[in-house]
């Protein structure tokens, strides 16, 4: 499945469309990394009380908080939406969290830190699944073409390793040693 196919086609029950879309992108990764650049964002405005006693923890790197607050969220959503990127944003998400750290209070006091820093190195790390191989009883009765309907295997085709294959040693005809072609595609130097 490439990044252009949507998931959804393939899936015809509607209750199982959020789990395919789910398997098909880092989906933990953005969410950890959205999660990760709220605290980063917030904290520098943010105020609490304890009492009568408000413990203001604003800061002159405010700006710089808030916006990378908000391109850690950005990453996050185009982790879940281009997959394709997912490296470039697992890594930009890495290195914003390091940023972070003496911008926004300590990464958000460690925690949106630990959380972008999650999520950008299983963004970094994810890899879309490999294809769904066919399972024997389908490779023994045949297999699906494109109406659905399923047609018998050629013995031919059922001993195919799918390797490439290649033709007999003089199959070629008469040519130069230099061409692409030439001994079933094996060159000799000299």
């Amino acid at each position: 499945m490439s990044a252009e196919t949507l998931a959804s086609r393939e899936v015809p029950k509607k209750e199982n469309r959020f789990k395919v879309w789910r398997q098909t992108r880092p989906f933990w990764a953005g969410l950890f990394t959205m999660l990760g650049g709220v605290p980063i964002a917030y904290l520098p405005y943010g105020d609490m009380r304890l009492g009568n006693v408000t413990l203001a923890m604003a800061t002159t790197a405010g700006a710089g908080a808030l916006i990378i607050g908000v391109l850690l969220i950005t990453l996050g959503l185009t982790m879940w939406f281009q997959p394709v990127v997912r490296v470039f944003a697992g890594v930009a998400s890495i290195v914003l969290a390091l940023v972070s750290i003496p911008v926004s209070n300590f990464g958000g006091l460690v925690i949106g830190f630990l959380l972008a820093l999650v999520g950008g190195a299983m963004s970094a790390s994810w890899a879309p699944a490999p294809p769904v191989e066919e399972t024997e009883e389908t490779a023994e009765t045949g297999e699906a073409d494109a109406t659905g309907e399923t047609r018998p295997v050629p013995a031919a085709e059922a001993e195919h390793d799918g390797g490439p294959e290649f033709p007999a040693h003089g199959a070629y005809g008469t040519g130069t040693e230099t061409t692409i072609d030439a001994k079933g595609g094996r060159n000799s130097a000299g």
